[in-house]
């Protein structure tokens, strides 16, 4: 079957325009979800420790980190203390915290933190730290 054009000619070449705004919204999506991915991790500098123990933790688990800057971040999103007690209040009293506190972080930020745990009844903690090499 020949493919013609309105003069009747023999169309020789593809036309590529599908085939790049197929690949351009792939490239799209791809980027999109990269940068969610890499920004699910707040970078700190933890505190090192030479009697710390690696474990993981099989009860429900919530990551609470603090930046250098003291921004205090629930499970990867930024959230202010206010908002976390009312987040904090809504968790099972079951629930283990994971602090994971920047080594430069004003202790009171962290004592703020611990807190306003104790306040909404999150008794279980573990503190993360990296190991001394």
């Amino acid at each position: 079957m020949k493919l013609i054009d309105e003069d009747d000619k023999e169309i020789s070449d593809i036309n590529m325009t599908p085939f790049v705004d197929i690949i351009l919204v792939v490239l799209i999506i791809f980027l999109a979800t990269a940068t969610f991915i890499v920004e699910g991790k707040i970078p700190l500098k933890l505190p090192k420790a030479e009697t710390g123990e690696s474990r993981e933790i099989k009860q429900k688990k919530v990551v609470l980190s603090i930046k250098k800057d003291g921004s205090v971040y629930l499970n990867g999103k930024k959230i202010s203390i206010k908002n976390l007690k009312e987040r904090l209040k809504k968790l099972s009293k079951e629930t283990v915290v994971v602090l994971r506190a920047d080594k430069n972080v004003p202790f009171q930020k962290v004592v703020t933190v611990i807190d306003t745990c104790r306040s909404e009844g999150l008794e279980k903690y573990t503190i993360e730290t990296s190991k001394i090499e």
